[in-house]
């Protein structure tokens, strides 16, 4: 766990992933649409993505990713970022974190 509050930590917006994953794709494609340029972790693709995803599940997380962390803090996965988005609330969110200029 310490590993997952470190990376975190270093970027305002944080995304655990999978490069074969739609919904994670789905939430990337999202936050790159306005303009906010994430730290993204493929899990399929990095030495210690399989221990991170099991630290991801010791959250709580089902399914595991896509795993999101704005500010530091994790927000959730495709459901709540998308929920977020159509609420208003998620740019605010991302301005607080000094993901967004606008």
């Amino acid at each position: 766990m310490d590993m997952i509050t470190r990376m975190v930590s270093e970027r305002p917006v944080v995304i655990f992933s999978r490069s074969t994953c739609s919904m994670s794709h789905t939430v990337k494609s999202l936050l790159l649409e306005f303009g906010v340029n994430s730290s993204i972790y493929e899990l399929d693709e990095i030495p210690k993505g399989r221990e991170i995803e099991q630290a991801l599940l010791r959250l709580g997380r089902n399914p595991i990713i896509p795993a999101v962390f704005i500010g530091g803090e994790f927000v959730g996965g495709a459901t709540e970022i998308i929920s977020l988005h159509l609420q208003r609330s998620l740019q605010p969110m991302l301005k607080n974190a000094g993901a967004l200029w606008v």
